[in-house]
């Protein structure tokens, strides 16, 4: 199996074997149930592709809080690689894709033999804190019509680094989870946004009408 993953870029020969003997590929659809408590305390996943979403969810409300939306290039579980316990989140597949399955012992042994490895691993980390951080923030200080627009600036005109707009296919619902809200509210801005040709929304496609138009918005809110 060749490892192509621009996550990893050139790791040197020796440690891409090590990756290829011991990682499974591994292909995953939304009705599977894969990546749950025991699972990640078994195997480290780098994903290749798909789209999963990373939450937590008050039983007593059914309201939701997405962490971590994860597609191609991110690592699950980094939590459960460093201290070794159970990480009480809930999975949900959002869209087909295909992994890397990875025995966990083999990654932590990866980060201690293969400095690289453990550069990668740290890099990743301090990218997933900063997402937090940003989260705790937004939820903080801003109200949801200034975290849905600064969620849309981030992922529609400026994609990520891998060229992924990760709103793709997202219901409202799903994005309401991302800002800390519920669907009738991204309904209502989204309405909104649509009224003043700021965006287009069809079938779960976000894009992006009026550029011009977005950052006004911006400066008038913040």
């Amino acid at each position: 199996m060749q490892l192509q993953l621009d996550t990893f870029g050139n790791i040197g020969d020796k440690l891409q074997s090590e990756i290829e003997t011991h990682s499974t590929l591994i292909s995953f659809t939304k009705k599977d149930t894969l990546f749950d408590y025991d699972d990640v305390l078994e195997y480290f996943y780098i994903f290749l592709g798909g789209k999963i979403k990373v939450y937590q969810i008050n039983l007593n409300n059914a309201k939701e809080q997405t962490i971590y939306l994860m597609n191609r290039g991110d690592m699950y579980d980094v939590v459960t690689l460093l201290d070794g316990q159970i990480h009480e989140v809930v999975v949900e597949i959002l869209e087909s894709g295909t992994a890397l399955k990875i025995p966990i012992g083999k990654a932590r042994e990866w980060m201690y033999d293969y400095p690289i490895f453990g550069e990668i691993i740290l890099k990743y980390i301090s990218k997933q804190l900063r997402k937090v951080e940003g989260l705790a923030t937004d939820l903080t200080l801003f109200d949801t019509q200034e975290r849905l627009i600064k969620l849309l600036i981030q992922n529609i005109e400026v994609k990520d680094e891998k060229n992924d707009n990760v709103l793709d296919g997202l219901s409202h619902t799903q994005i309401a989870s991302l800002i800390g809200t519920v669907r009738h509210v991204v309904d209502r801005h989204i309405k909104q946004l649509k009224s003043e040709g700021v965006l287009e929304d069809e079938r779960k496609k976000i894009s992006l009408k009026s550029r011009e138009k977005l950052l006004d918005r911006m400066k008038n809110l913040f």
